[in-house]
């Protein structure tokens, strides 16, 4: 796909944000604790409200704002990738779910530098911010129940 106009960069963002819902959606469906589903579908809302604020930008209601770069742990970067197929427990999810992340925030970040358009430039950038948050909270939260029980 060649992604050579606004309206085809956002339509692709669009369709990224709808799969990466239904990824946290399915890891949620996939875990046997509570707070753990929990956890997945609050991420799942959090994709679809990145849907949502495309969408508006797409009808010219909404552009948003970058903020500074956020803080990345680093932590999902080294580990070695694991498949949603496999039995998933807890660290396998946020495993999972940081490189989907990272793959998020490269995502948007790409599709900045291929814009000249300077206000979908900051759009998608300040959308890059919001997915470097999300991988910086799974890091937190790994650091937090898998790396202080070693």
């Amino acid at each position: 796909m060649k992604l050579d106009s606004v309206e085809k960069i956002l339509d692709y963002a669009i369709e990224k944000e709808e799969d990466a819902a239904q990824f946290y959606l399915t890891l949620a469906s996939r875990m046997d604790k509570e707070y753990m589903k929990k956890v997945f579908k609050g991420f799942a809302k959090e994709e679809k409200g990145h849907k949502a604020k495309i969408q508006a930008i797409k009808k010219g209601k909404l552009m948003l704002k970058a903020e500074k770069k956020v803080m990345d742990l680093k932590i999902g970067d080294n580990l070695v990738a694991v498949d949603l197929d496999a039995e998933l427990d807890y660290q396998q999810a946020l495993i999972l779910a940081m490189k989907a992340e990272k793959a998020a925030y490269k995502l948007y970040t790409d599709l900045a530098s291929a814009t000249s358009n300077a206000e979908l430039k900051e759009t998608l950038t300040a959308l890059a911010n919001e997915e470097a948050k999300h991988k910086l909270r799974f890091e937190i939260e790994y650091d937090d129940i898998v790396l202080s029980d070693n």
